[in-house]
């Protein structure tokens, strides 16, 4: 791996995967829409390749010398509005880059995606590779554009691509510059939460993700899909472990989950009105009862993969933020 290209660079894993492979020696090229943020890329001496993931011409300029692909472009919405958009960027936009690793002759394919293509566990145990896709009768937009994106990998496989699939649980740490778990993070430290609903997360260092991304990318057998979690917590737990890291409100009380899916939908019809984007939305919180814990005990099997605690993962990422002063 000398000639590195990774799709989304400018996003959280893609800023922090560059930022190790320039570490480890590589020259990398990050792949990202002209019009992309990219203070999580500040300091990092990377090269720069503009467009957009659904232009499948600019995706074959842009990996032209690369002997490597980390495809982490992804939309995340758990807006029905959005999903158009989302499943053109995250199916039509794999397809893209599968093509682009055929034609151009890549050596090794590395795709991110995510613990949302795995199904989960009906009757309250572990999921882990193998567990079947089953959140048919839940309509989440983001899950399925990302189970759907996982065969697009298996068709390129099956034309001889040497690709490999990466499935992070609830991501957590430095760069993530658009708080995706990073909210509950800022939403605690200033004491919006103080609650807790039923059901169980899983949330990774970013770190360890990316050492799981390199590792998969040496050691990742063809075709193989490997799970990247954290810690198994309710959400009680998680969100007392934060809220004594970052100074905020312990729970206090559950949130009952049908006051949950009422939230959610004010939140929608809110949005309608002042046509603006909801707070929350009916399919983010689809599915959020359940205990959805996973096993990554393949990944430390098979790439050497370790957890850090997750009071650890919470420390860093706060520092981070309060270095850069963004919460």
């Amino acid at each position: 791996m000398n000639n590195v290209l990774v799709t989304g660079g400018s996003g959280f894993i893609g800023s922090n995967l560059a930022a190790a492979l320039l570490d480890s020696g590589c020259s990398v090229r990050v792949f990202h829409r002209p019009h992309s943020d990219v203070r999580a890329l500040d300091g990092l001496d990377v090269e720069h390749a503009l467009g957009d993931i659904r232009d499948r011409a600019a995706i074959q300029a842009a990996m032209k010398g690369c002997d490597t692909v980390f495809h982490t472009a992804a939309l995340i919405s758990y807006w029905k509005k959005e999903r158009p958009l989302m499943f053109d960027v995250n199916i039509n936009g794999t397809r893209n880059v599968v093509d682009a690793c055929l034609e151009l002759g890549v050596t090794k394919l590395i795709h991110t995606s995510s613990i949302a293509a795995i199904g989960f566990p009906e009757h309250g145990s572990t999921s882990d590779e193998t567990n079947e896709f089953n959140w048919g009768r839940f309509d989440i937009g983001y899950r399925i554009s990302k189970y759907e994106a996982e065969k697009e990998i298996h068709h390129g496989v099956g034309a001889g691509l040497d690709a490999v699939i990466v499935n992070p649980a609830v991501v957590m740490g430095p760069r993530d510059i658009h708080f995706h778990a990073g909210q509950l993070i800022r939403d605690i430290y200033r004491k919006r939460i103080f609650y807790y609903i039923e059901g169980g997360i899983n949330i990774v260092s970013v770190e360890d993700v990316v050492r799981g991304h390199l590792a998969a990318s040496e050691r990742g057998r063809r075709g193989e899909r490997y799970i990247l979690s954290g810690e198994n917590l309710t959400h009680r737990e998680a969100i007392t472990i934060i809220a004594e890291v970052v100074g905020g409100i312990r729970p206090v009380f559950r949130v009952p989950a049908p006051f949950v899916r009422f939230i959610a939908g004010a939140s929608e019809l809110a949005a309608l009105l002042f046509r603006t984007h909801p707070w929350v939305t009916r399919e983010l919180l689809a599915g959020s009862h359940l205990r959805y814990h996973f096993s990554c005990e393949k990944a430390q099997r098979e790439l050497g993969y370790r957890i850090t605690p997750f009071r650890q993962t919470v420390e860093r990422a706060f520092e981070w933020y309060r270095q850069h002063s963004l919460l």
